[in-house]
């Protein structure tokens, strides 16, 4: 398939163009595209059966809204890498055990960004500092509340709720059966 693309406006991490794509069909179209370096988020689990929640304001929506400590890969990072460094920075936290429950692909219709999910535990304090444009409040809240946030309509957050059903079906399969 040949794309021919037409930069629009690169703005930190939104490299938006006009791709001229021929689809696997053989029709031609323009469309929109946004190019995203990808990301990383990580649902932080404490031996105490509480999970760091981030109250973030966005912008976009001109709301407050719940979300897991996640953040956009540098060039070159590798996406565990990205997970432990946003960890510090939005969270303050380090941990020692990490596992990966895969990834997202958040917007395809226009949007190539893909979100690697991770689980933290061992959770210690991290160093770290938010970036200038962020705006942050971070909680601890018990992970079993989390589900009824998301059944409340408090997280809407398509990462943070897949994240945390990833997270509950993980710790679910290291459970001893019949349990």
């Amino acid at each position: 398939m040949d794309t021919i693309r037409r930069p629009v406006l690169k703005l930190g991490v939104v490299d938006l163009g006009v791709e001229t794509a021929t689809l696997p069909n053989g029709v031609t179209v323009d469309l929109a595209i946004i190019r995203h370096p990808g990301a990383a988020a990580i649902v932080a689990l404490d031996t105490d059966g509480t999970v760091a929640m981030l109250r973030q304001w966005r912008q976009a929506i001109g709301a407050w809204i719940w979300e897991i400590p996640a953040g956009c890969r540098n060039a070159g990072e590798q996406p565990i890498a990205c997970a432990q460094r946003e960890l510090g920075e939005e969270a303050g936290l380090a941990a020692a055990q990490w596992d990966h429950l895969g990834g997202i692909v958040t917007i395809p219709s226009f949007c190539d960004e893909r979100i690697e999910l991770y689980l933290a535990r061992e959770l210690s304090p991290g160093q770290g500092t938010l970036d200038h444009d962020e705006v942050v409040k971070v909680s601890r809240v018990a992970f079993v509340e989390t589900f009824a946030m998301i059944e409340r309509g408090e997280i809407i957050d398509a990462k943070t709720i897949v994240a945390l059903y990833r997270t509950r079906d993980f710790m679910a399969s290291l459970a001893p059966s019949g349990q």
